[in-house]
């Protein structure tokens, strides 16, 4: 279904002018519900180790949600996410690929799921092994393979290299079901950039 454009990110962008979200500006854009963050990320430009592009696709995780790795409280694995907003959790699934989650209040998160490929195209072509566009950040283990994402960046603000990440004027969204899950399935926490090529899966 589609959602209403997000508003609240006007307000920090003007505030903010175009310059990346760095220091206070990085805690006032991420301490925030992580609904509204998963939607205010969208046509965000993020770039790690200057390779990077456009969020087209996030899905929002919170404290008291069973899909969330936080429902049972703080773990060894999940500490990053009750680290400052603005932090860097990363996890691995399937014990094959990695993903990459921005944390806003202590322990929820927003899994970043895809994104459109804008810089370091050559070095992204070659992790990934393909040079369709579409192909390189369509999906969160894609997205992390193309940016040389792993555990040896997590827990590190987005202010910290190798990160860099710059607000954006609103976008219309899309919102849906988020994929993979089977606790809180009906949740519709799943956001999109209404339109884009460059999406895990389409909006249904």
């Amino acid at each position: 279904m589609l959602s209403p454009i997000s508003m609240s990110i006007e307000t920090i962008n003007g505030a903010l002018g175009a310059g990346p979200l760095a220091g206070e500006s990085l805690r006032h854009f991420f301490e925030r519900d992580a609904i509204e963050v998963a939607r205010d990320l969208l046509g965000c430009h993020l770039t790690v180790n200057g390779t990077g592009g456009r969020i087209t696709e996030t899905e929002a995780y919170c404290p008291d949600d069973e899909a969330s790795h936080s429902f049972r409280g703080p773990t060894k694995r999940n500490g990053a996410m009750y680290g400052r907003p603005g932090n860097v959790y990363i996890y691995r699934i399937y014990g094959m690929y990695w993903c990459l989650n921005f944390v806003c209040t202590p322990g929820s998160a927003v899994l970043i799921r895809a994104l459109e490929p804008e810089n370091g195209l050559p070095a992204m072509m070659e992790r990934r092994g393909t040079d369709v566009l579409t192909q390189l950040c369509s999906g969160p283990g894609k997205l992390c393979q193309a940016l040389d994402i792993d555990i040896s960046v997590n827990d590190r603000t987005l202010d910290r290299p190798p990160y860099a990440i710059s607000p954006s004027a609103p976008v219309p969204i899309v919102s849906g079901k988020r994929i993979g899950i089977t606790k809180n399935a009906e949740a519709p926490w799943r956001f999109g950039i209404q339109g884009s090529r460059y999406l895990s899966k389409p909006f249904r």
